[in-house]
């Protein structure tokens, strides 16, 4: 058998020795070589099996189309939007991921951002830090009337699927009245096992008085939240988003906090990270920013290095990956082997074998 080869190509930090590891105990060739562009990615997976990347570059058509070797492209961590999964599924590339491994932590940070924002922590914290407490204490009062609780409240969840149904477990022990979700793929038996309620998306937005966004990046989810969305919520309301930048419109973000549309936001993730220094976003000081790291843990980057390489042996091996974002290209494999495709060449069968 021909020796295999893995290129990880993510441009925003060097893949984890984890990671490395687990491909090089396997006996099989792997090499970094960061890259911003389709052009580089190219030049450098020209003869790679298996391609590892992260959120960007994106993995298009024309990357996809100009690998002939290629089998997988795995992506780190749970997403696989960065992906053109039509074109991967047509040309018979798997296009995995590593779901359930940041959970609890997007979970986590969304409800921190949440009591970060009712709570006023990082002003409080400002303010004692500064001496306000003793020497100003009416700048710190002034901050007393903008407080808020969530108990009694209406708590909005857009996207009701791992992530979104870990922040309902964590949001009913802070007692809020109802607990409300919009996510047309989920039936209001699984949502009743979460004390959540479904709504369509105009009630969501209308009845929320905090919406937390917990739904993939898709052409249906693109900018569902722009100024029109704003809008329809209560100018009190408070907007958080740890999923992906694309399903919120910025400049209606911008909008919306800038004209009181509506009252604060905690974002993770914007629509090009990361994020420049000149954005305007930065500058709004109703609106909470941190930086893509509401996945991140001890234990999700140890288990998410381990899973990524591990993706990239198993189906170079046979052997079942730990999530395929197309598993349509099944099927496709299957036929495109009875056609004498050679892209698969050499690599036990996923479909007859143990599978995806």
């Amino acid at each position: 058998m021909a020796p295999r080869k893995v290129v990880i190509t993510m441009n925003n930090r060097p893949p984890s020795d984890i990671t490395l590891d687990v491909i090089k105990e396997a006996g099989i060739e792997v090499e970094y070589i960061s890259c911003d562009t389709e052009e580089q990615v190219i030049a450098a997976a020209s003869d790679a099996d298996v391609l590892l990347v992260g959120t960007v570059p994106d993995t298009t058509r024309k990357v996809l189309e100009a690998l002939p070797n290629l089998k997988m492209v795995g992506r780190s961590g749970v997403g696989v939007d960065s992906v053109d999964l039509e074109a991967a599924t047509e040309l018979g590339i798997a296009v995995t991921n590593t779901p359930g491994i940041n959970t609890s932590e997007v979970a986590d940070h969304a409800m921190a951002l949440l009591l970060s924002l009712t709570k006023q922590v990082p002003e409080l914290r400002e303010a004692t830090k500064e001496g306000h407490w003793s020497d100003r204490p009416a700048d710190v009062n002034a901050l007393r009337g903008k407080l808020r609780r969530i108990a009694g409240n209406t708590v909005g969840i857009y996207g009701l699927g791992n992530i979104g149904r870990a922040f309902a477990s964590r949001a009913r022990g802070f007692g809020p009245s109802r607990i409300i979700a919009h996510d047309p793929y989920v039936p209001q038996t699984t949502a009743d096992l979460y004390g959540v309620h479904l709504v369509d998306f105009e009630t969501l937005l209308a009845e929320s008085d905090f919406i937390t966004v917990h739904s993939p990046a898709t052409a249906e989810t693109n900018h569902a939240f722009n100024i029109e969305s704003f809008r329809k919520m209560k100018p009190t309301a408070i907007f958080i988003n740890c999923a992906r930048g694309p399903l919120v419109d910025e400049a209606g973000l911008q909008e919306a906090l800038e004209t009181g549309v509506i009252y604060a936001a905690g974002i993770d993730v914007t629509e090009i990270e990361p994020l420049g220094a000149e954005s305007p976003l930065l500058k709004i000081p109703n609106l909470t920013i941190t930086p893509h790291f509401a996945g991140a843990s001890d234990v999700t980057s140890a288990e998410g290095a381990k899973r990524w390489g591990e993706n990239a042996v198993n189906v170079l091996t046979g052997q079942p990956v730990h999530g395929l974002g197309n598993p349509d290209v099944v099927k496709v494999i299957a036929v495109k082997r009875s056609q004498g495709d050679s892209r698969w060449d050499g690599i036990p069968d996923p479909v007859t074998n143990r599978g995806f």
